[in-house]
């Protein structure tokens, strides 16, 4: 038996060895918590954590300080999002492509009573600047924008977006899960505020992100989500994931260092498999930006096939599927919904993502399962209406 092939790099990713490897002795002989500085055991566990504080900071551009460790992305997202004070008629801007942890607390927001305007992508995936700019108010508290999609991989014009924000009195937060290690991100450069990371997506553990929270030349005050200690200045109380934040910190400085050389060998391994899908397939429409997106990622509709029934198929690879249209039994993406690939025909959808360790071999493999799995649905497709 052939090993499975990992092409879910969206959802998660696996952890690198290197990581594992720093990580070992903060779950082994430096077990101690941040909080007991009075001997060595919580000093180095102190220590370890502003180091990984610092490689967080210079993988986003940003100063140490400015870094507040969470659980994950969905945290930050809610602490950029809620903690924020909502002063009179506060307006909130997102756009429809945003990840549910975003949206869901836009939503909630707006049960409270902020104003929300939640702008439109064209068929891309991408946001119009001008748009941006025409939802803006004298009363609008904060702009949400993720820097890459999770479904799509569309990359937004981060820069011209910041620049029309800094032009108000709006503060600009940018989910960034996706993003961290693949493109390069600079809060000064893109004049972000607020930004939400993720270790689990950069080769590091799952249970442990940050948030970026500008201090300087402005301030963004955020009131925490609980209470309960003077962790994380406050904003996110509760021991310190000690091992976790180590392994951020080393995924990150990784990822960094290795973007140069890794994206356009990506690149590369996603355009095999795209290539060897059309060259056998055909009824195949590739969502998302042609060239503004990650280098991984790849996302197809698939013509006359059901989602459920290809997966079923495909033990041997790992992607994420769903239908393109409403069957009754799986309910459209959000995002295909937005970029409006969503239509009256039967389609599958395919998330494809290739990462760090996978190879040529492994990507003419999943190809070559990819198609025959199609074939056979759609010759037994064929057999049932009698052709």
């Amino acid at each position: 038996m052939e090993a499975p092939i990992y092409l879910d790099h969206h959802a998660t990713t696996p952890l690198d060895p290197r990581v594992l490897e720093g990580m070992l002795p903060y779950l082994r002989e430096h077990f101690g918590n941040t909080a007991s500085r009075n001997h060595v055991f919580g000093r180095t566990a102190a220590a370890a954590v502003e180091e990984a504080r610092e490689r967080v900071a210079r993988a986003i551009g940003a100063r140490p300080a400015d870094i507040v460790f969470t659980a994950g992305a969905t945290e930050a997202n809610a602490l950029a999002l809620r903690g924020l004070a909502g002063g009179e008629a506060p307006h909130l801007v997102t756009t429809a492509i945003e990840h549910r942890s975003v949206l869901d607390n836009a939503r909630r927001l707006e049960r409270e009573g902020w104003a929300l305007t939640v702008l439109p992508v064209d068929g891309h995936g991408c946001v119009d600047p001008e748009r941006l700019q025409a939802a803006l108010r004298p009363q609008t508290r904060l702009v949400s924008v993720m820097a890459a999609n999770n479904e799509i991989g569309t990359l937004q014009p981060l820069a011209a977006l910041g620049a029309i924000v800094r032009g108000s009195q709006a503060l600009f937060h940018v989910d960034a899960t996706q993003a961290l290690g693949r493109v390069p991100l600079d809060v000064e450069v893109a004049g972000i505020d607020l930004l939400s990371l993720s270790a689990h997506k950069a080769y590091g553990p799952k249970g442990v992100g940050a948030l970026y929270r500008r201090r300087r030349p402005r301030r963004v005050a955020l009131t925490p989500l609980y209470e309960g200690g003077g962790q994380e200045d406050g904003l996110r109380p509760g021991t310190l994931n000690v091992a976790g934040i180590v392994g951020m910190g080393q995924a990150c400085e990784l990822a960094v260092h290795e973007m140069a050389s890794e994206a356009p060998r990506l690149r590369a391994l996603r355009q095999r498999l795209l290539a060897r899908l059309e060259a056998a397939l055909d009824g195949l429409r590739v969502n998302g930006h042609p060239e503004q997106r990650l280098a991984g990622s790849l996302h197809l509709s698939v013509d006359g096939i059901d989602a459920d029934a290809l997966l079923r198929g495909l033990d041997e690879v790992a992607l994420s599927a769903g239908a393109a249209c409403s069957s009754g039994l799986v309910k459209p993406s959000h995002v295909l919904q937005a970029i409006g690939a969503t239509g009256t025909a039967p389609a599958a959808t395919l998330r494809l993502c290739v990462g760090r360790f996978n190879t040529e071999a492994e990507i003419d493999r999943a190809a070559a399962r990819i198609v025959q799995r199609v074939q056979d649905l759609r010759a037994h497709a064929r057999s049932d209406r009698g052709g």
